[in-house]
């Protein structure tokens, strides 16, 4: 079974690699090139004035070309992860892989090199040569001592960051687990005694940023295949190795791990034994890092130290070393500051980057991508989750202030918080068109309450709310249950502590709230039971009912749930004076610009009326978000060619909305593709006010804008904001079942703004 497990698992990677096409990697052209104009501009003769620019000025190759953005993974194939030397062309899908994680995760371009040349001084030659090409160099796979000599001759004589990963970008992540790792063994860098085994280029590197990090020298015992590194052994030394050479007559790894508080494994499988780690201090730290078999496994270490803090190179352990914590975002700040290099300031920026964010709360979307894993700072979690997407902002945002710091960025950058924020907003979709809401949401405080409060995903919108917002937030459900879901969660904020509950089974304010509830409702039948039994078990009533009473300011429901449902109780407590829901807008934030959908939820069939007013909401909503409205009526009809329902209804709310002189463009009735195809739209009717494409689309059925709201999300790889509930002054939002933690903030920061704001 084992052997037909493993073989399918071989073929997958292999289909994985072959198909739809072969390899990992292709290349876009990022200008259009549709016509003899473009190809004037791309090529002959236009491009000739980007070569004199350049020519005049080498610095605006940054500006005129990908060079800025560019790095080159540079390999000769002789020492690729545990295969050994299995030479340049094996080695390549490696190579490109590491350049997938480049643009993953930090949107770096990058070509993957592999070099035919096992000398390291001509190896050096050929990728100084490669200077004008890229950005920066990422040396990968070259062994040692080779790899010392290449990066050294190549930092040497060229101008731009040159980073070998294997032993760097390692000893960052090592840096960043040790530091966590003390801080929850309760001990220091300067006083620790560390076993080392290995001795190549990750092993010294890494033990050469312990001690940048203020591990003594006399207190570091590496050893290799051939025992202890001391002083006078001739067999296979270097001088990196014997900078660690220690005066001492012990020559084994068994003489030397007693008292030990750290051992790092940079060498094979079972190199560490488990009554070897019983003789070393207690709560050791174990980092045993070789791959696939680390030098111990974590169940040895557990049967003879219970408290041990352990981390491998595997993700099927806690603690998972992995450098792609670390290479593209130190890369990705090296790239926006012009950095000539990566010194140690940047490297320990980045390990104080990587080291603090394990410390903060767990992002909701790292949750999600490891979902059932307890991701709370601890033993088991010392380091972020590689798909943490707070990483790009925090590690590459210290990363550039280091570089300016020190002195190595020809492009310093004058807003670090600005950038940062737009580092974030390339992960958090919503951030950037968030920022307007977000900025009035700090300059008022209002109370909002989830209807849904037992939720993971409303738990940990809360904390962010708390951590981001000056709102207060109220949660409706059961403090235990919320307690509980906030440790397992590994979040610090707690029920009555940190913010408000309402606990249906047992508030002071039922009595209360029934009663107005009953009052509200004894004219539909609702007899005092029935609203007893609504105001027990029905959330959604509660949360509505303490809005209408003025214990909160607005409602946020619909996590689980049908939409209609949950805005039949908005609508009976809320619904009254000039306040009736007539619409539902939904944000979509899409890879050319936003886009605004309505009604995707409310009317299904809405009158004239309800489109005149959806326009309205839907227009208000935009300016809120910065956006210059530009409305298109949507219909199967084109200005009239069709004598059909929502041809008809389309043009009567045309008419409406002309009767009144207005501040925004809007057009109708027109199909989608003509709402969004302004040379399509200009054959159609040449008369046509609405110019380019359209950026509110209002529908004529709540199942064509919710589908194409739905299709958007799945198939265009949209994100929504929303729904934003339209007609209602803001006092409740209905969300829908799909949305994230990040949604939930977002909509709470629309609930969070008074609606002065932006009526």
């Amino acid at each position: 079974m084992d052997e037909t497990r493993q073989d399918s698992a071989r073929q997958a990677a292999l289909d994985y690699h072959e198909y739809p096409k072969p390899g990992k990697l292709e290349i876009r052209a990022t200008k259009p090139l549709a016509n003899g104009r473009d190809l004037s501009r791309a090529y002959s003769p236009g491009v000739a004035e980007a070569c004199l620019e350049i020519k005049a000025d080498p610095s605006t190759a940054s500006r005129y070309t990908t060079r800025g953005n560019l790095v080159a993974v540079v390999t000769n194939g002789t020492a690729v992860l545990g295969l050994g030397n299995i030479g340049a062309l094996a080695s390549k899908p490696v190579m490109e892989g590491k350049a997938v994680l480049f643009k993953k995760f930090a949107n770096i371009d990058c070509f993957d090199i592999e070099l035919n040349e096992p000398d390291p001084v001509k190896l050096a030659d050929i990728v100084c040569a490669l200077e004008p090409t890229f950005g920066a160099i990422n040396l990968e796979d070259i062994k040692a001592p080779d790899c010392f000599v290449v990066e050294k001759l190549c930092r040497e004589r060229m101008n731009i960051p040159v980073f070998h990963d294997d032993q760097h970008g390692t000893a960052i992540v090592v840096g960043a687990a040790a530091t966590n790792a003390l801080h929850v063994a309760g001990k220091r860098f300067e006083n620790i005694k560390i076993v080392s085994t290995g001795g190549g280029a990750a092993g010294i590197a890494c033990l050469n940023m312990l001690l940048k990090l203020g591990v003594k020298r006399e207190n570091v015992w590496l050893c290799d295949i051939h025992g202890l590194v001391h002083e006078g052994r001739e067999i296979d030394m270097n001088p990196q190795k014997a900078a660690y050479a220690q005066a001492s007559d012990k020559r084994t790894l068994d003489e030397v791990i007693d008292g030990a508080d750290m051992f790092l494994g940079l060498s094979g499988p079972g190199v560490l034994k488990p009554e070897m780690v019983a003789r070393m201090a207690e709560n050791p730290i174990i980092f045993a890092l070789a791959n696939p078999t680390p030098e111990i496994l974590p169940d040895e270490v557990r049967a003879v130290a219970p408290g041990a803090i352990i981390a491998t190179g595997r993700s099927d352990f806690p603690n998972q070393v992995n450098n792609v914590l670390c290479f593209p975002f130190i890369f990705r700040g090296a790239l926006d500051v012009g950095a000539t290099q990566i010194n140690d300031a940047m490297q320990l920026a980045c390990i104080d980057g990587i080291a603090a964010l394990a410390r903060a709360t767990t992002s909701a979307e790292a949750a999600a991508a490891y979902r059932g894993e307890k991701l709370s700072f601890g033993p088991d979690y010392l380091i972020p989750k590689p798909f943490d997407p707070r990483l790009i902002g925090v590690v590459a945002s210290a990363v550039a202030k280091a570089a300016m710091e020190s002195g190595v960025a020809t492009r310093p950058i004058v807003d670090l918080a600005a950038y940062r924020e737009r580092l974030n907003g390339s992960v958090f979709k919503s951030a950037l068109i968030m920022r307007p809401v977000f900025e009035a949401a700090r300059n008022a405080e209002r109370r909002i309450i989830f209807a849904e409060g037992e939720d993971e995903r409303v738990l940990r919108a809360t904390n962010a709310m708390l951590e981001e917002m000056t709102d207060k937030p109220i949660l409706i459900g059961r403090p235990e249950v919320m307690a509980r879901r906030c440790e397992r969660a590994g979040l610090p904020i707690r029920p009555d502590r940190d913010f408000e509950v309402i606990n249906p089974e047992s508030d002071a304010r039922y009595r209360d709230y029934w009663g107005s509830y009953h009052e509200l409702m004894a004219r539909r039948g609702v007899t005092p039971d029935l609203a007893r039994a609504i105001l027990r078990t029905n959330t959604t009533a509660i949360g509505a009912i303490a809005v209408h009473r003025g214990d909160a300011d607005s409602l946020i429901c619909g996590t689980f749930g049908q939409y209609l449902w949950h805005l039949n109780y908005i609508s009976q407590v809320l619904g009254r004076g000039s306040l009736s829901a007539h619409g539902a807008l939904s944000l979509m934030i899409l890879e050319d610009g936003p886009l605004f959908i309505a009604d995707t939820q409310v009317s299904p069939i809405p009158t004239p009326e309800q489109i005149a007013l959806t326009t309205l909401g839907a227009v208000r909503h935009a300016k809120r978000f910065g956006v210059t409205p530009k409305v298109a009526l949507c219909s199967h009809s084109n200005f009239g060619n069709l004598d059909s329902d929502s041809g008809r209804r389309m043009r009567e709310a045309l008419a409406l909305l002309d009767a009144e002189s207005r501040s925004f463009v809007y057009e109708g009735e027109m199909s989608i593709d003509a709402a969004l195809d302004a040379d399509l739209r200009a054959r159609i009717f040449p008369g046509c006010r609405l110019e380019g494409a359209a950026n509110i689309l209002i529908f004529a059925y709540s199942d064509a804008a919710n589908a194409a709201r739905n299709m958007l999300r799945m198939k265009a790889g949209g994100l929504e904001v929303g729904p934003i509930l339209m007609g209602m002054g803001n006092k409740a939002h209905i969300v829908t079942p799909s949305i994230t933690p990040r949604g939930l903030l977002n909509i709470s920061a629309l609930a969070g703004t008074p609606v002065a704001h932006y009526g």
